[in-house]
């Protein structure tokens, strides 16, 4: 009797429900519809303004200073290099001596950096299978330390992410910051999403959330991206991106933030508090040529940047990075040289294309 309860219950008596038939058909009627629309993935909500922030702008290109780099390729397939860096500024804008190791396959990504004063920082992603991919971001400082932990399922039209940077439930409760955010194509140009985030710094402070909301069009020749923080504890803002391709070598980007924040108590405004409001606008352009690019970009606070990046050989690359800002009356120059030391067998499979590099998951 005991076995005739806990046997499955036949197939026939499911497929004939009519409740299960239903839910069935609704949702293959919805999967070809859905593949009707032709949908593709639209990316991270993280970087909903990629080609703007990350191409077009100098954010991640910038520095002050002499720099020498020297990179040592060792092997094609699987990655695997090295690098010594020698840097030369102003206090604490670069290390004097950095050393970094890098290793990629089709399904791991390894990458450590070391300082001469002992600082580490060290990368790992893991692809568990062709939608999910696992990153660790650890950081080891005399000052401080951090560790970030991030998950990416990447769907067909779609992209979720779960993050937790210093997450910690040793004192009693859980700390630390916690994002999750997803991103949606919704028409063949339009993609929807939202952010939540959930922090608390320490245990005696009350807990944080924000809400964020973001959109992405792309047209024919053009990306155009909106992000909207709802109200919270920091305040409110609202930021808007444009990037547009003029050519097959130039493209243009700008980028518009405006936030409010809860002024002093007596100045008026809404429950007795005034509302502070500031805003910034930046306008970048990228110029490809044969062996060069240029990027240069100026915003409303008075900087005017500029960066020319250029290979002289096919080992050697130069590039030449300044600032101006106007209002501080303050001017930055940056000098780099990069060589790759790849030996003669590394070029030959280089130049016959005998080996193919794997598909890294950076």
């Amino acid at each position: 009797m005991a076995n005739e309860k806990n046997a499955p219950l036949p197939a026939g008596l499911v497929n004939d429900n009519a409740l299960v038939s239903a839910v069935r058909n609704t949702y293959l009627t919805f999967l070809e519809r859905r593949d009707a629309l032709g949908l593709s993935n639209p990316g991270t909500f993280e970087n909903i303004n990629r080609e703007v922030s990350r191409d077009v702008f100098l954010t991640n290109f910038m520095f002050t200073g002499l720099r020498a780099e020297w990179n040592k390729p060792i092997s094609n397939s699987p990655i695997f290099q090295i690098s010594h860096q020698l840097s030369m500024g102003a206090p604490g804008s670069m290390s004097p001596y950095t050393f970094s190791a890098l290793y990629g396959s089709s399904r791991v990504f390894l990458q450590g950096t070391m300082e001469n004063d002992g600082s580490l920082v060290a990368r790992s992603n893991y692809r568990w299978n062709d939608s999910l991919i696992t990153k660790t971001h650890a950081q080891i400082q005399s000052s401080q330390s951090m560790l970030s932990i991030e998950n990416d399922y990447t769907g067909r039209d779609f992209t979720a992410s779960l993050k937790a940077m210093n997450p910690s439930i040793i004192e009693g409760g859980v700390k630390g910051i916690f994002i999750a955010s997803y991103l949606q194509s919704v028409t063949p140009s339009l993609a929807l999403g939202l952010e939540a985030v959930w922090q608390r710094v320490a245990m005696n402070s009350s807990p944080e959330a924000l809400l964020s909301y973001g959109a992405r069009y792309r047209g024919s020749d053009w990306i155009a991206s909106l992000q909207m923080q709802a109200e919270g504890p920091q305040g409110s803002g609202i930021s808007s991106s444009y990037w547009r391709k003029l050519t097959d070598k130039v493209s243009v980007g700008t980028d518009l933030s405006l936030q409010f924040a809860p002024g002093l108590s007596g100045q008026g405004g809404l429950m007795g508090g005034g509302l502070q409001k500031e805003g910034s606008a930046s306008a970048g352009a990228k110029y490809e040529f044969r062996a060069s690019t240029f990027r240069a970009q100026v915003d409303s606070k008075g900087r005017l940047s500029c960066l020319l990046e250029k290979t002289i050989l096919p080992a050697v690359r130069v590039t030449f990075a300044g600032e101006m800002d106007h209002l501080k009356q303050q001017a930055k120059v940056g000098v780099g040289v990069s060589v790759e030391a790849m030996s003669e067998d590394l070029m030959e499979q280089a130049e016959k294309g005998g080996v193919q590099a794997p598909a890294v998951p950076f």
